[in-house]
């Protein structure tokens, strides 16, 4: 029964979607942000034939439903795309937004990738399947190819990994351990942490680094050079300005930044790219409601809705999901930083006159009827309200577990193989100091029970000597009136008969003695 059956080649072209195949390495570089710059092996002018994998499945249910007569099928879509077209691409959506050209031999050092995995990203061919277009009725996923379709394929690389922003918002008063509760959450997370007087100092720096700094990008080449160059004369203009208007704010505010300043870089920063990938932990801020509202409200939030009594359209991409309510009395903040050292204390607004005012302003912006948190109830994101003075750990690990709890699972690679093997190397540390405090906890209960009873048995044979040396002392004392009466009355006499009875000798010695006792007795009153 051969005949029945019919043999198919499909050739197909590096698939992307869902799980990103081939290209998943340079999506994870750009989604973990730990780097400036993806990497592109060789000039990366070398073509590379896609198609997504849904399409490819669509093909094959094709072939399977018309058994078509050619045996050897063509599958890729009609992109012509180069591998610094791809990785640019990715770069740009998912990760810092800038390319590396590497060396091809670089490419070996990396521990993700194989030599399929190379042979397939250094393959440079421009293929066209007339076939698809002219025979099959596909109805394509991307047809245009992964650089057409980014926005479609980013959603589907991070739903398939469970890649998704984690956003949590901290509220509390001043002293209540937002930072502290916030470092961990983003260390068991993966997160980024987000201060508000670090988030103003890294965008004032970042403005000067622009106007001081008028030299062209090492990474931009070619072509686009010039347009880069335009670019980056509109970013100086843009940056000088800013700072100007910044230092006028500042000088108009007792050197305090005006909130529209301030609102405008955290959401610059919850909208940079690792922000976006991994998610954040938002510290102390917004404060007011009005604050939240020109944070999270969409720009062009049509306002009659709100009056209405409408939910408010807030921008998804930022809004956190989880909202932190840290609840303390002010006696109980008061006297935590009271117990604080010195040395934590100095220099920041933990000092007496600074916390006090901070405390109060918290109070007075928390007791009105539009507070932060009614913003986010209005949002249907219904704070976790916690009251820290209930829970007696000054580190908040009781406080971070209850968080986690409540937040679930981290959406994130987990970890690698380094922090994997870190890990294990650890835990084998962690467990040999166990095991030899155990060890030594062991041999010190053991010494300590040996001094015992080497101190116990001392301590014996002193309380038996004692014993017997009182025993002694008893019997001499209770024997002295016994000696006494027989030194008066009977060794006197007694001497007198042995002394006879050593002169006489007589046969029998004890007869005699016992004899002249008799005798010579003295009378006793």
């Amino acid at each position: 029964n051969k005949h029945k059956f019919s043999t198919y080649v499909v050739a197909s072209g590096h698939q992307y979607g869902a799980g990103e195949g081939v290209l998943h390495y340079f999506f994870k570089i750009g989604w973990l942000s730990e780097t400036p710059a993806i990497p592109v092996f060789g000039d990366g002018n070398n073509f590379i034939p896609t198609i997504h994998v849904l399409d490819l499945a669509a093909v094959l249910q094709n072939i399977a439903d018309h058994r078509p007569r050619s045996h050897y099928i063509l599958a890729v879509d009609v992109s012509m795309h180069t591998l610094q077209e791809l990785i640019k691409c990715i770069s740009k959506n998912v990760g810092p937004g800038k390319i590396e050209k590497i060396p091809k031999e670089n490419a070996f050092l990396s521990k993700e990738l194989t030599q399929m995995h190379l042979d397939m990203l250094l393959v440079n061919l421009r293929m066209e399947s007339m076939f698809l277009k002219e025979t099959f009725n596909i109805k394509w996923v991307a047809q245009a190819g992964l650089v057409e379709n980014i926005e479609q394929i980013i959603k589907e690389y991070k739903q398939s990994r469970g890649l998704m922003p984690l956003k949590v918002c901290i509220h509390g008063p001043p002293g209540v351990g937002k930072s502290t509760i916030a470092e961990e959450l983003c260390k068991h997370y993966k997160l980024h942490h987000i201060k508000i007087n670090d988030v103003i100092s890294e965008t004032i720096a970042n403005l000067e680094k622009i106007v001081a700094s008028k030299e062209l990008d090492s990474d931009r080449v070619g072509e686009e050079g010039k347009d880069d160059e335009e670019e980056e004369g509109e970013n100086v203009e843009a940056a000088h300005e800013l700072l100007t208007r910044m230092k006028e704010s500042m000088e108009q505010n007792a050197g305090r930044l005006g909130d529209q300043y301030v609102v405008k870089f955290v959401k610059d920063k919850l909208k940079s790219m690792p922000c976006r990938n991994q998610g954040y932990i938002l510290d102390g801020f917004p404060e007011t409601y009005d604050q939240a509202k020109e944070l999270f409200n969409l720009e062009n939030e049509d306002e009659e809705e709100e009056i209405k009594g409408k939910i408010p359209k807030c921008d998804k991409l930022i809004t956190p999901e989880f909202v932190v309510s840290l609840t303390a009395s002010d006696e109980f903040l008061i006297n935590r930083i009271i117990n604080l050292p010195e040395k934590i204390v100095a220099g920041t607004h933990y000092t007496q006159d600074r916390f006090l005012q901070s405390l109060n302003l918290f109070r007075e912006l928390n007791t009105d009827d539009k507070t932060v948190l009614n913003y986010f109830d209005e949002l249907e994101i219904h704070p976790q309200f916690i009251d820290v003075a209930k829970f007696e750990d000054p580190d908040n690990r009781f406080i971070v577990k209850e968080i986690i709890k409540e937040i679930g699972e981290p959406r994130n690679y987990g970890l690698t193989d380094e922090e994997k093997e870190n890990l294990e190397r650890k835990t084998a540390e962690e467990r040999l100091v166990k095991e030899a405090q155990e060890k030594a906890e062991r041999e010190r209960k053991e010494a300590e029970e040996r001094a015992e009873r080497i101190a116990n048995w001392e301590e014996w044979n002193k309380h038996l000597e004692e014993v017997k040396r009182q025993e002694q002392e008893l019997l001499e004392a209770q024997s002295i009136p016994l000696r006494n009466y027989l030194m008066k009355n009977v060794m006197p006499t007694l001497m007198q008969g042995i002394n006879e009875c050593c002169r006489i000798r007589p046969d029998d010695p004890v007869d005699f003695l016992a004899e002249y006792l008799f005798k010579n007795s003295p009378d006793i009153e």
